[in-house]
């Protein structure tokens, strides 16, 4: 298991991030990151509204990075912390990294870092018993310098020593006739002679140009057969081994290539868990090397991975509810919860930092905790900050602003020097711009997903100068709201349509017919209710909206 402090920590908003959401997870992150916890990244789970991309182009503060789910994923259980061999290092070399390691694989890379195959005791095992059969003539490939290195050999002579060849190892015991028969057998440019202070088989072997004479036993070599080997370039090397110690080694001196697996594939690090389980269990090892989209070996995991807690916690910003959650965060430990909303159901398996404040932003709360840690606000987090305080409160205009939310925009006001009142219009225009977006793409912008006594429902809320801007578009609406209720099998959806001028809004909604009946809302026209003087969905609508489903469960 890895050391919590090691963990990387993501801060997130709800899956379909306002403002205030997701300028609270960026600025909560620089806060840890200045306070030395590097660990800690801020996300988001869905896409950009164009105020939220207005607010972070203007203060040039980067954009938190999109996650679509928090499904278990290879990235989230890998060992990211791994060791590879070149596929030319040696076997023997392989294996010594493979020990220091106290790991049965090892994974197998080219000179660019993409992956190549993995190494196991048992794919070399199967390797090395097929070079060692004496019924079959199987060869391997290595080099004049794999051969020298796996020996820890004196190199006297060496020639073309990168180039590889395939490799007929032959230790010479027998007379030197034998020896002759032996190797016309075979192609000499292939050969490795191994032998002792037999002279005779040195100079044949010599004038018979094989690709390397190697003496055993840390045997001197004659300078008149030097001489020889010169003209013919014939590689010359002194072992310090016995001639089968030697023969043994420079088996091992195959590249780490050519003994690994290379049937085992890679996983990428985005595949979910559910689909490398049955890949896993088809591998001798039960471990599987993890790439990227360029095919950079970046880890690995294997079973004991998967057993381990995932190596990502979580801290939510602006909610407590799991249903407004990216899908899949019960996977993964909650570490923190700050927010300004109702508490909900979140159960937790230990203690956790809990801050709910009924103040009108999140961003209020995370201003407080810079200044109770005592750390500076940079300009630009600062300028971030006020934007989303202005963006959640209606520019300090919404029933849910607070003393502390009007103090903290001063605060944030001086430190940037920018005017509150001009700010807000123009981070309130930038919520307005509509444009050719479809009813869909302006219904799951800021879409939460609520749950009343086993009801299910959702809310949208938009911000507009004009009413009619949304009203001449309401049968659009109403059609990808009712396609939203089926596929959530809620009893409505609805979204909440705020007038930021003259501060009312309208409410477009889709449910089940038993539902509208007891709607107690001005009616504008069929599935539109004026709702005037109520432009917070939190403390203004959605407790409406719940004691007519309280009314609803009542009367069943």
């Amino acid at each position: 298991m890895s050391d919590v402090n090691e963990k990387t920590v993501y801060i997130m908003g709800h899956k379909n991030p306002d403002t205030d959401s997701v300028v609270s997870a960026a600025a909560y992150a620089n806060l840890k990151q200045l306070m030395g916890c590097n660990k800690y990244v801020a996300v988001r789970g869905g896409k950009l509204s164009p105020q939220t991309e207005y607010i972070f182009a203007r203060f040039n503060v980067p954009v938190p990075q999109y996650i679509s789910d928090m499904i278990p994923k290879v990235t989230y259980y890998m060992n990211r912390d791994v060791r590879a061999v070149l596929g030319g290092t040696s076997l023997w070399n392989a294996i010594t990294e493979m020990e220091s390691m106290n790991t049965k694989v090892i994974p197998v890379v080219n000179t660019d870092g993409t992956y190549c195959s993995l190494l196991n005791y048992n794919a070399f095992a199967h390797n090395i018993l097929k070079i060692l059969n004496p019924e079959t003539s199987t060869l391997f490939s290595t080099n004049i310098r794999l051969i020298t290195e796996t020996l820890n050999a004196q190199q006297i002579l060496g020639y073309n020593t990168e180039e590889l060849f395939k490799c007929v190892i032959i230790v010479v015991s027998d007379s030197i006739e034998t020896f002759r028969r032996t190797l016309a057998l075979h192609t000499p440019e292939n050969a490795v002679i191994i032998t002792a202070d037999r002279a005779d088989v040195q100079e044949y072997s010599i004038e018979s140009g094989v690709r390397a004479l190697v003496l055993s036993s840390g045997t001197s070599f004659n300078k008149e057969l030097r001489e020889k080997a010169e003209k013919k370039g014939v590689s010359v090397l002194i072992s310090p081994y016995r001639s089968a110690e030697t023969a043994m080694l420079v088996m091992y001196s195959a590249p780490a290539s050519e003994m690994a697996d290379a049937s085992v594939k890679p996983v990428k690090m985005h595949d979910t868990l559910r689909y490398i389980r049955p890949l896993l269990n088809k591998t001798a090892n039960r471990t599987l090397p993890v790439i990227d989209d360029l095919g950079m070996l970046i880890g690995t995991i294997s079973e004991s991975d998967l057993l381990a807690e995932p190596n990502t916690d979580v801290i939510l910003v602006d909610h407590n509810e799991l249903t407004q959650a990216l899908e899949g965060i019960e996977n993964y430990t909650i570490r923190e919860v700050i927010d300004h909303h109702r508490l909900n159901n979140l159960n937790t398996k230990e203690p956790i930092s809990f801050i709910n404040k009924p103040v009108g932003a999140t961003c209020t709360i995370i201003v407080s905790l810079y200044r109770q840690n005592r750390v500076p606000i940079p300009k630009n987090i600062a300028g971030i900050l006020l934007a989303g305080i202005l963006a959640d409160t209606l520019s300090l205009q919404s029933a849910t602003v607070t003393p502390e939310d009007k103090d903290t925009a001063v605060y944030l006001s001086n430190i940037t020097n920018l005017d509150i009142e001009q700010l807000g219009r123009e981070v309130l225009s930038a919520a307005n711009k509509l444009g050719s977006r479809s009813a869909i793409e302006i219904i799951e912008q800021d879409m939460k997903e609520y749950n009343e006594a086993g009801v299910v429902f959702t809310v949208s809320q938009i911000e507009v100068e004009s009413l009619e801007e949304i009203t001449e578009r309401k049968d659009e609406f109403l059609k990808e709201l009712e396609i939203e209720r089926r596929s959530h099998d809620a009893l409505f959806c609805a979204v909440l349509v705020t007038d930021v001028i003259k501060l009312t809004s309208i409410m477009i909604i889709a449910g089940k017919s038993e539902f509208l009946r007891i709607l107690e809302f001005p009616v504008k026209g069929s599935g539109v209710y004026i709702l005037r003087g109520i432009v917070s969905r939190k403390k203004q609508l959605v407790p409406l909206l719940t004691e007519q489903i309280e009314k609803l469960t009542a009367s069943h």
